[in-house]
């Protein structure tokens, strides 16, 4: 692809941080990339909550960085490789690529048509999955499985509760514990998202707002269950914990609100995923092994719809919401 020719691109980005009616489409220039970058022809960007925080403001305050405007969001994303930098090696002109912006360059993020991505955050998409849902895939794929392998090092057998089945963590981790040879109590919401969870493994499925945790969760597993994966706060999310066994393990992501408490029978882990790049070779290489691994994405939105997308963040929805651009 001849990119001396591109000049422009459309993007949706911010000029000052606030609600959802300041994403605003522009026409900004085509990022340049460093001899260690890849610049990714965008067709799809997943949709999360921070996002809002990025559009919000919160993380300029978290890192005291002084705000760059246009802003263009959207920290993940899949496409096909437009360039490449002089010491780019794995990957070339017209691959099929997913990567993640961990930190916020010149060049903006996934929100646009073109997007500038450090060499090494960007990955060929495992061959089972589409561009639309390898855009979706990196930052909860990632942290599901930094907290299954790292923070729990979940072992073959074990019994595991996943709170937040239905959620974006949740269902990947779903199928990652499954693969790793677990069994799965699975808490998720509503009848969708009891389906959901069933239809990608779980051993046993209840609906968090409707039936009895523990309960259940004790007929699964009478000695009590190994270990727990929050991926969402509150009341019910801590009455879960009272389901793991004396000694066993549990832990949630940084950012999830409430931020549980555990009970005095046992410790209780936060974690970030990182987003190394070992980390994530590993969860394509699992991909790759699993015949049928999914990322459930369950509302798509044109570029031009972001502000909708937002909006939807604070819904009911199952999995993961992506941006189809182009």
């Amino acid at each position: 692809m001849n990119t001396e020719t591109l000049t422009a691109m459309k993007a949706m980005a911010i000029d000052e941080f606030g609600d959802v009616e300041q994403l605003k489409t522009q026409e900004l220039e085509v990022p340049e990339i460093g001899p260690d970058q890849i610049l990714i022809k965008v067709e799809a960007a997943g949709v999360g909550k921070w996002d809002m925080a990025e559009r919000e403001g919160m993380f300029a305050k978290m890192t005291s960085t002084a705000p760059s405007f246009p802003d263009i969001l959207g920290f993940e994303g899949a496409g096909t490789v437009a360039s490449t930098g002089a010491d780019v090696q794995h990957v070339q002109e017209g691959d099929k690529v997913f990567g993640i912006i961990t930190a916020r360059s010149a060049g903006g993020g996934f929100y646009a048509e073109y997007a500038a991505v450090d060499g090494n955050r960007v990955w060929k998409i495992p061959g089972n999955l589409t561009t639309l849902q390898a855009g979706a895939l990196p930052i909860d794929g990632a942290t599901a499985l930094r907290g299954l392998r790292d923070i729990l090092q979940l072992q073959q057998d074990e019994s595991l509760l996943i709170f937040g089945a239905s959620g974006g963590i949740g269902h990947m981790a779903i199928q990652l514990a499954r693969q790793m040879g677990a069994r799965v109590f699975a808490v998720a919401s509503g009848e969708d998202g009891v389906e959901l969870a069933r239809r990608l493994g779980s051993d046993e499925v209840v609906d968090g707002h409707k039936e009895d945790i523990v309960s259940t969760a004790r007929d699964f597993a009478p000695d009590g269950l190994d270990a727990a994966l929050l991926t969402a706060g509150g009341e019910q999310a801590e009455e879960s914990l009272g389901a793991v066994k004396q000694g066993g393990r549990a832990a949630y992501p940084n950012g999830v609100q409430p931020v549980p408490e555990a009970p005095s029978h046992l410790e209780l882990q936060s974690f970030s995923a990182n987003y190394d790049s070992e980390l994530l070779e590993h969860l394509v290489s699992l991909i790759n092994e699993s015949a049928d691994f999914e990322v459930h994405v369950s509302h798509t939105f044109s570029l031009e719809q972001a502000k909708e997308a937002h909006t939807m963040i604070g819904q009911h929805y199952l999995g993961r919401i992506a941006l189809k651009v182009g």
